[in-house]
């Protein structure tokens, strides 16, 4: 994978279809504890229809080089990572697509630095006062520590620990997630006590008020928002996307039966559909 050098961090990203696309180039942010491989099946039916998408691995818990700077480590340093890397790919009018931790991220990064946002897809994810939401709260407040950290993933090498409720158990379809693709996003900050401070230091600095302050903020955005939402999220339920979409002068919201928060596991191919018709009317 190429690596693009910040500030903040180093980040490795996976890059699909063609660089000269005539379609607004497509940047994925994925949440905490994962990789770009969340949005695997989203991107490469986009790339099969010639959109150029691009999917970093961000500095949560998930990566693999440890970060250059921890004082870069909270939801606001991380939008600000994630500008740093569309102003070092010089990306323009982007689609910008969040997940879980990452659509809280860019409710920040369009707050912040809106100008090379063409478009917004988030999909279930943090908003409001859910930042993290029950019952992530308790296993967020536990993993304060790189010691804490090993112990509970080195616990969570088990599967049935793993993808219970207070793991990834609460976030697809059941057996929706593969079991060795959730084993390999422990990895790092189970193995590498650098990573598991990266992750720690992330979690000390969220805190639930974060995006209850952004939130009156984001009317400004008017440009097209699209709120793609698996109606049977437990952690993220549709009221929660009805008041978030309501924000955005310019949003509209996709219902997706049966999907919970990894909505780009359970159903890509709405959300792929999604990113082409918001890219349609802009």
């Amino acid at each position: 994978m190429p690596q693009v050098t910040l500030p903040h961090a180093r980040i490795a990203y996976c890059e699909v279809g063609p660089p000269d696309s005539s379609y607004p180039p497509v940047l994925f942010v994925h949440g905490m504890l994962v990789d770009h491989r969340l949005w695997s099946g989203v991107a490469e039916r986009l790339a099969g229809q010639g959109y150029r998408c691009i999917l970093p691995d961000w500095p949560l818990g998930s990566h693999t080089t440890p970060v250059t700077d921890r004082a870069g480590q909270s939801p606001r340093g991380v939008a600000e990572t994630i500008h740093d890397f569309l102003v070092a790919l010089e990306l323009q009018d982007v689609t910008l697509v969040g997940n879980d931790t990452g659509g809280g991220l860019c409710q920040f990064l369009i707050d912040a630095h809106p100008d090379r946002i063409g478009r917004l897809v988030l999909t279930n994810c943090d908003a409001f006062e859910k930042f993290p939401p029950f019952p992530f709260t308790m296993v967020f407040a536990t993993l304060r520590g790189p010691v804490s950290i090993k112990v509970l993933f080195t616990a969570m090498k088990a599967k049935a620990l793993r993808h219970s409720p207070l793991g990834f158990g609460a976030l697809a379809q059941k057996d929706g997630v593969d079991p060795a693709l959730t084993a390999s996003w422990l990895v790092p900050a189970r193995d590498d006590a650098r990573i598991a401070g990266d992750l720690a230091a992330m979690l000390r600095n969220v805190a639930h008020t974060d995006l209850t302050g952004v939130a009156p903020r984001l009317h400004h955005f008017t440009k097209p928002v699209t709120v793609v939402w698996g109606m049977s999220d437990r952690c993220f339920p549709p009221e929660l996307g009805r008041r978030l979409v309501a924000l955005f002068p310019n949003g509209s919201m996709i219902e997706v039966p049966g999907a919970r928060t990894f909505v780009p596991i359970d159903n890509p191919a709405a959300v792929a559909d999604a990113i082409v018709t918001v890219g349609a009317t802009a």
